[in-house]
């Protein structure tokens, strides 16, 4: 909108006004893409990947203003309690006890004589 046809008064509390509001617009912006930095976050940690120092700035930016949902949190934090326990020791005995072993023993001959065919074509000696 212009500020042709205003006073001069209210022209300066338009301008105000529309900075005022540019001002919030980006610290409500800024406020998700923290969240979002923070969701990603998470996720590094909880699938072991590297820390971006990109989101760890905007994190630091916004402070105190992030507030990721809580559904969203709990996801995370149960996927990596599963986690946790499938790579726990008591965790991989109990996959081993929901293991088929004659299809493993199977896998693992088939595996064997595949392997030896083929070391069999390479090498003339065999």
């Amino acid at each position: 909108m212009s500020t042709e046809g205003m006073s001069r008064e209210e022209a300066e509390e338009y301008q105000k006004q529309v900075v005022e509001e540019k001002m919030e617009r980006d610290s409500e912006f800024l406020v998700k893409k923290a969240e979002r930095a923070t969701l990603r976050t998470c996720l590094r940690d909880k699938y072991r990947l590297p820390k971006s120092e990109q989101d760890a700035n905007l994190m630091e930016l916004a402070g105190d203003d992030i507030d990721v949902p809580e559904e969203l949190l709990k996801m995370v934090d149960e996927d990596a309690t599963e986690e946790e326990e499938k790579d726990s020791i008591l965790g991989q005995i109990q996959n081993l006890q929901n293991m088929d072993m004659d299809q493993i023993k199977e896998k693992a001959s088939a595996t064997m004589v595949e392997m030896k065919s083929k070391a069999e074509e390479k090498c003339s000696v065999m």
